[in-house]
């Protein structure tokens, strides 16, 4: 089963694809991303009797968009391809999901998928 994951906003978006099988999940996580993502991605395989183990591909949407969003999206998603040691692809457009799944059935892995900011980071300087 492929995962396809969007975190660019505050509605985290995810869907799972497999033989016979396509859902689509989403969650509202607001500013409690860091703290729930891997709770909703595990909840969802739950809710579907699916399992980590399950998991044989990744397709994770670069951005652009939120900034936070986007690093923890990223940081999750690599660290769990990495430790199952599965094919992981980033993408933007509006066409990513049906992009990802292309790359994945050829066979490609980015390896790490870095995120796409649309812009230089807003970095404020310190008011002292």
């Amino acid at each position: 089963m492929i995962v396809l994951l969007d975190t660019s906003t505050a509605t985290c978006i995810v869907r799972l694809v497999g033989n016979n099988f396509d859902e689509t999940a989403s969650w509202e996580a607001g500013r409690d991303l860091s703290k729930g993502l891997l709770r909703f991605l595990e909840d969802t395989l739950s809710s579907y009797k699916k399992s980590w183990s399950d998991i044989t591909g990744i397709v994770l949407y670069r951005g652009p968009g939120s900034f936070t969003g986007l690093r923890i999206g990223h940081t999750v998603m690599n660290t769990l391809a990495h430790a199952r040691g599965i094919n992981i692809v980033g993408v933007t457009g509006d066409t990513w999901q049906n992009d990802g799944l292309g790359r994945l059935k050829r066979g490609e892995n980015d390896q790490i998928v870095m995120p796409h900011y649309g812009a230089d980071a807003n970095i404020t300087t310190p008011r002292k």
